[in-house]
């Protein structure tokens, strides 16, 4: 079925391949790549316009000894394929499977674990500068795609690098930038030659006749590096790489194996900082894909023949959809509020925001520090920004939250998507620590909703608090719930009592609302009454009501889709700490001091037991514990 990829085990089988051979087997990779992907879901387009560039790298370089550090992951696919894991490659992205993303523990030819963008550069120089240290002459190859390098974080590395002027191969695999075919080719030709032993031999040798001659020698040297940069700046977009102290080679054309490969082998002779720029299509092969490669950037399991995605969708509509059109709603009422996201438009739903409001609307890139304050700014001159980012990536925030938006009370909200378990993108991209990270900023309001009703009224409150707010709500599907047409404001800090009983309080937080309604019915069939209630606020607490259910039951427990430290549970302990309650015992339910690896949503909560049948065994166990005194050590 593949003839040639079922021959590469590790990278070094493919340089017993003729050329022919090579093109031949990146066309069995592509399809190996789309039939598996069709099944599991995963990146598809960014993979399949990488295959002829991993392909390359492998054949050019020796993988372990020589590192390749991928940035994001997002296009590590076929790496993993010829790394020994194709047998396994029908697991990635699933339960107990191997990651979708490069992972250190997963091979030896994963040095350096991704899942977050522009962070390939800064750990390549770290492993470039570790290996001259340590007498080593690998060589260490980063590959950062054109999305991934609007990442200030990227910019900083390379500035680094080139000040260093360590021996650092960049790779910046374009699949954005269009450029004509005459000057995708001539710069090719181009590439190629001033890459070469010849050239740069000949450049070597006019350097030290020029520096020879008495006093015009250097001025003429001058010259001569200020026209070779200017044509190089004329017929190519390397003028700021240069600038930053890297060889620039490019624009080069991605998916030509053999051009690929004479160019890496030129520029393994080179010394000092590279940068090496070049062109791939993303979705390469596979016509749906290239048409629209955001809708298969990530995707679920899918028919090959029409594109279309397999299964259909719950009732419930999404609450990244909810979120999306309650803000259009709100902004057609107030023409203050302006929306932010960093580089995703589509998985924040704010692209139908974006079309209506174009001049209200900002992509930052991913640059998630520059959105929290550049929607300070915004805020400092009285508009209502909406910053939504995933819970995961606004941890890249952390200090902006803190100076920009809280120690100054400007009133931005901070919508955190896919906050909690998101199932299939692992431990990279969980939201598992937003309420750990945040609670504890003066000033900032926390909320997460029930279900998809409460996330639109929730969005108003936070909109119209005047105080800096985040508001997170999880990946996926709502309950179905009715949608009020008139949005409200829920008063700050109040929570929501759902059900009544005497023997425990069950004191739930967003996603697990629903599941603790669900284990107070499981536990009325044992003959267990528990009392349950929407907290909505993790900051301010709702204390009335929290210490009215605390005395009347006296036996409390805490469930979160979040970090046990310092979360939800964390903040009701701390109450009633504070209010001298000795005599209530608590139990707290939420995620454990361990990252969770990746799998289904459900499957994840059931094994944490944050689902109702989890919740409903942890309660009954808890009440049938003996009570320990003093109140601090029977919390557990």
């Amino acid at each position: 079925m593949y003839p040639l990829l079922e021959t590469i085990n590790n990278p070094s089988d493919l340089k017993r391949l003729s050329s022919e051979e090579l093109v031949r087997l990146s066309g069995e990779v592509r399809r190996f790549l789309l039939e598996t992907v069709a099944k599991t879901g995963g990146h598809l387009a960014s993979n399949l316009g990488a295959v002829e560039l991993t392909l390359a790298l492998h054949y050019c370089f020796d993988s372990p000894t020589d590192h390749f550090i991928w940035d994001v992951g997002h296009q590590a696919y076929t790496h993993k394929i010829i790394t020994g894991r194709r047998d396994q490659f029908h697991t990635q992205r699933q339960y107990h499977g191997i990651s979708g993303f490069p992972k250190r523990s997963e091979s030896p030819h994963d040095p350096f674990g991704a899942g977050h963008s522009s962070t390939s550069i800064s750990a390549g120089l770290g492993m470039t500068v570790a290996g001259g240290l340590q007498g080593q002459s690998n060589r260490v190859v980063a590959v950062i795609g054109d999305g991934s390098l609007t990442g200030g974080m990227a910019f900083e590395a390379l500035n680094q690098t080139g000040h260093l002027n360590k021996n650092l191969i960049v790779v910046l695999n374009d699949n954005e930038m269009s450029i004509s075919k005459n000057v995708g080719s001539f710069s090719s030709f181009i590439s190629r030659k001033l890459t070469g032993n010849y050239f740069r031999d000949l450049k070597k040798e006019m350097k030290g006749l020029l520096e020879n001659i008495p006093a015009f020698g250097g001025n003429i040297l001058k010259f001569a590096r200020r026209a070779e940069n200017s044509l190089k700046g004329f017929l190519t977009p390397g003028m700021l790489f240069e600038a930053l102290g890297f060889e620039y080679i490019g624009p080069i054309q991605g998916h030509d194996l053999p051009q690929l490969i004479e160019i890496l082998q030129n520029v393994k002779a080179l010394e000092g900082p590279v940068l090496v720029h070049v062109m791939t299509t993303k979705g390469k092969g596979y016509p749906p894909a290239e048409a629209n490669p955001d809708q298969f950037h990530g995707v679920g399991p899918f028919d090959i023949a029409t594109g279309a995605v397999s299964g259909g969708k719950p009732s419930g509509p999404s609450y990244t959809g909810i979120f999306g059109k309650t803000m259009i709603k709100l902004a057609r009422e107030d023409r203050d509020i302006v929306a932010i996201t960093a580089a995703m438009p589509d998985g924040t739903g704010l692209s139908p925001f974006a079309k209506e409001f174009p001049d209200r609307f900002f992509d930052v890139g991913i640059a998630e520090q520059h959105a929290m304050t550049f929607a300070a700014g915004l805020a400092a001159e009285g508009l209502k920004p909406v910053t939504a980012i995933y819970s995961t990536f606004t941890q890249r925030a952390y200090d902006q939250i803190f100076h920009d938006i809280c120690l100054q009370k400007l009133p931005v909200t901070i919508a955190l998507d896919r906050a909690g378990l998101v199932g299939d993108d692992g431990p990279t991209h969980h939201g598992a620590f937003d309420l750990s990270y945040l609670r504890h900023l003066p000033e900032l309001i926390v909320m997460a909703p029930k279900d998809e009703n409460e996330l639109q009224h929730l969005l108003k409150t936070a909109i119209y608090s005047k105080c800096p707010s985040a508001i997170r709500y999880p990946r996926g599907n709502g309950y179905g719930v009715a949608l009020d047409e008139e949005l409200r404001a829920i008063p700050i800090g109040t929570g929501e009592l759902l059900a009544e009983g005497d023997d425990v309080a069950i004191l739930a937080i967003g996603s697990t609302v629903y599941p603790a309604l669900e284990a107070s019915n499981l536990l009325k069939e044992q003959g267990i009454m528990a009392t349950v209630v929407n907290a909505r606020f993790v900051k301010p607490l709702d204390r009335d009501l929290i210490l009215s259910v605390a005395r009347k039951t006296g036996n409390i427990v805490t469930v979160e889709e979040n970090a046990l430290m310092g979360g939800f549970g964390t903040a009701v302990l701390e109450l009633l700490a504070d209010e001298g309650e000795k005599d209530i015992r608590l139990k707290r339910i939420g995620i454990p001091d361990r990252f969770i690896e990746q799998g289904p949503q459900a499957q994840l909560r059931s094994d944490l037991g944050l689902d109702g049948a989890g919740i409903a065994a942890t309660c009954q166990a808890f009440l049938k514990s003996p009570t320990i005194v003093p109140h601090l050590a029977r919390v557990k």
